[in-house]
């Protein structure tokens, strides 16, 4: 993805607005809401989805790890598609695309069909994504009407999550798990048809253009292995010590050292190796992995005990993390105030703090826990401390950027947190699962003598202890990414570029 100020082609005339751009936002920001919507709307309905197609515990994640993982694996080969092939054909095209996944997703009849299906999302996602930004970007050319299109844009990926855990439940429980996949079919077809009638096409005029597709193969196929041999290592049959698990994460290390050394030497990389040797986008770059690591299975493994062990419905397990969606939009609005006063390489350790606690809150969670009691305040906490670091890392992120760089460095601070959710969904569903286990073997006697509901108990009280050292694990996360964020980031507050946000 490339900086809008090397964009060789107009969207109107040299000097005119395009008379139809307000048009053109409303069908923009109706494919990213598509977007940003699969990312959660399938959590609320993971427990019925699960149960219908018979997915195993160890399994289940790879209804978040299947989309998240080639999105931001290959959401920089998109962008650079999208550029040179033209953005409104390759956003037209990922809605086809996207539409006929989903509907894919929605016939599933066997969770290797929802899984390649979830994954087929992701893949057009990527190219979907940067398409909407960049024709955004060339749309609006006057500053103070780009500042508003890009506000309603940033409105719509802050609060889709939101929409998108309510929609779920409000499907899930009113019509079935399958119209959470379903229902993008609707959407792509009102975004082709507004793409058609209103959009300009807009894309680099440059001939030769390399795409790196090597690169691209590397990464995805080293970050799939990675996550799959965090999968084999939850499977009480073989562990972290099984041939299975130690060769896919050998040859995921292989590929992906593999991809370093490739990027270094290609004259076009996906990934330009100059971008993260700066250490305030090293350090921006550092925390969205671990922070993506960690958040995605903070949704995960609430979804799992507000339906499974607490009985809530889905669409009052999507009401449950509204709060949550509430406290990003108020953290990123103090946040955006606190950068502005004390510079972000103050407000990013304290927004990693504010997790830190919030996570180790939510690990002491038991089968009496209650949500206002436990889960509520915790949700809270960590929400506001997530909006001080989103907006303080797409600030960071282009910090002494140069023009041609700032497309690639602002789409960065979005890969790292997908392939970190993807990696950290794995891993700690691994330990989570492992650590119930343990928790059952170590009842085995218990289990053995007690009648069924006694036996429900213990078995849903294993589950929970999983949840909690899960929590743990991802509150290690989020302080290993204090330590990244006070070692590496040193951005003041008037470092901070003035168009950081818009670029998000």
């Amino acid at each position: 993805m490339t900086s809008p100020s090397t964009d060789l082609t107009k969207t109107s005339s040299d000097t005119g607005l395009d008379p139809k751009r307000w048009l053109a936002l409303t069908v923009i920001a109706l494919a990213q809401l598509m977007v940003v919507l699969d990312a959660t709307i399938v959590n609320i309905a993971l427990p019925d989805a699960a149960k219908a197609l018979q997915i195993s515990d160890a399994n289940r994640q790879w209804m978040v790890t299947a989309y998240a993982l080639p999105f931001g694996a290959l959401l920089l080969l998109g962008g650079r598609i999208a550029d040179y092939l033209g953005r409104k054909r390759i956003l037209m095209i990922s809605l086809v695309g996207f539409a006929v996944a989903s509907a894919l997703g929605g016939a599933a009849t066997a969770s290797w069909m929802l899984f390649s299906a979830r994954a087929l999302q992701g893949v057009f996602a990527a190219m979907l994504a940067p398409a909407a930004l960049s024709l955004l970007t060339v749309t609006f050319r006057d500053p103070k009407e780009r500042a508003k299109a890009f506000a309603v844009f940033g409105a719509i990926a802050g609060g889709g999550a939101a929409i998108g855990l309510l929609l779920g439940g409000v499907l899930t429980e009113y019509a079935s798990w399958r119209w959470c996949l379903l229902v993008n079919i609707p959407i792509a077809a009102l975004g082709i048809f507004g793409a058609a009638s209103v959009l300009k096409e807009s894309k680099h005029e440059e001939r030769g253009t390399h795409y790196d597709v090597p690169g691209a193969i590397m990464a995805t196929l080293g970050l799939g292995l990675l996550v799959w041999g965090f999968t084999r290592a939850a499977d009480p049959a073989l562990g972290w010590g099984s041939w299975q698990t130690l060769s896919s994460l050998i040859v995921a290390a292989v590929l992906l050292v593999g991809f370093v050394v490739w990027e270094s030497r290609s004259s076009e990389p996906l990934l330009p190796l100059r971008i993260v040797k700066d250490r305030n986008r090293a350090g921006a770059y550092v925390v969205g992995l671990l922070v993506g690591a960690g958040l995605f299975a903070i949704f995960l493994f609430l979804t799992y005990f507000l339906q499974i062990v607490q009985g809530y419905t889905p669409i009052k397990a999507g009401l449950a993390f509204l709060p949550f969606s509430a406290g990003v939009i108020i953290g990123a609005g103090v946040g955006s105030q606190l950068v502005l006063k004390i510079g972000p390489k103050r407000v990013i350790p304290l927004g990693l703090l504010m997790g830190v606690a919030g996570l180790l809150w939510l690990s002491r969670l038991n089968l009496g826990s209650t949500y206002t009691g436990t889960i509520l305040p915790a949700i809270i906490v960590i929400s506001i401390g997530m909006g001080f670091i989103f907006m303080s890392t797409t600030n960071v992120a282009l910090v002494g950027i140069s023009k041609d760089d700032s497309g690639v460095a602002s789409a960065m601070v979005n890969t790292t947190q997908q392939v970190g959710g993807s990696l950290g969904t794995a891993l700690l569903s691994t330990f989570a699962l492992t650590a119930t286990t343990n928790y059952l073997t170590s009842h085995g006697s218990e289990l053995a003598s007690a009648n069924q509901q006694a036996a429900g108990l213990i078995q849903s009280a294993g589950a929970v202890h999983g949840y909690a050292v899960a929590f743990v694990w991802s509150a290690g996360l989020f302080a290993a990414a204090f330590i990244a964020s006070v070692l590496l980031v040193n951005a003041g507050k008037n470092e901070v570029p003035a168009e950081g946000a818009m670029m998000a």
